[in-house]
């Protein structure tokens, strides 16, 4: 479903960064853990997070103890932060990569679905440039179908019609 809540379109982001190399059913069993532990998602407290955040967030067994993921999380809260300053939210720059509309694909099959797109690879490149890390272009395909800035629900999905 589209989303235009940047706490919201910020906690996909961490969730889709921390699913990398792992099962997304792990995440989304972690989820609450998530919130807990990078303060609701709120971009500009964790933002804030040093050096002792993250040794407490090592020991933290609600989420995933990669050191580089959650040190991901933080760089990207002070991403996001920087990205609102210039665009004024971090929505209106997210959506800027599908013309501000979803993209609606017709996929018949679920084998038919891309792993990356030309959309997701500028979004990664841009979001890399930007500072964000763990946005590679498989990453960012993830999170626009998140945050539906694509829908790629199949044709015969109840879901297709709705989003």
């Amino acid at each position: 479903m589209p989303s235009h809540d940047d706490r919201h379109l910020f906690e996909l982001l961490v969730l889709e960064g921390a699913q990398a190399g792992l099962s997304w059913s792990t995440i989304l069993n972690k989820r609450e853990g998530y919130r807990k532990a990078f303060a609701g998602f709120d971009p500009e407290a964790v933002a804030r997070f040093g050096a002792r955040d993250v040794k407490r967030l090592l020991g933290d067994a609600g989420i995933v103890r990669h050191k580089g993921k959650i040190e991901a999380a933080i760089a990207n809260a002070q991403a996001v932060l920087a990205v609102q300053q210039e665009a004024g939210s971090f929505d209106a720059y997210v959506w800027s990569f599908v013309g501000g509309s979803p993209i609606t694909n017709r996929f018949r099959s679920l084998g038919e679905l891309p792993a990356e797109t030309t959309e997701s690879t500028a979004m990664s490149k841009d979001l890399k440039r930007r500072g964000f890390r763990f946005v590679g272009p498989t990453t960012c395909y993830s999170f626009m179908q998140a945050t539906g800035l694509v829908n790629d629900h199949t044709v015969d999905c109840f879901r297709y019609a709705e989003v």
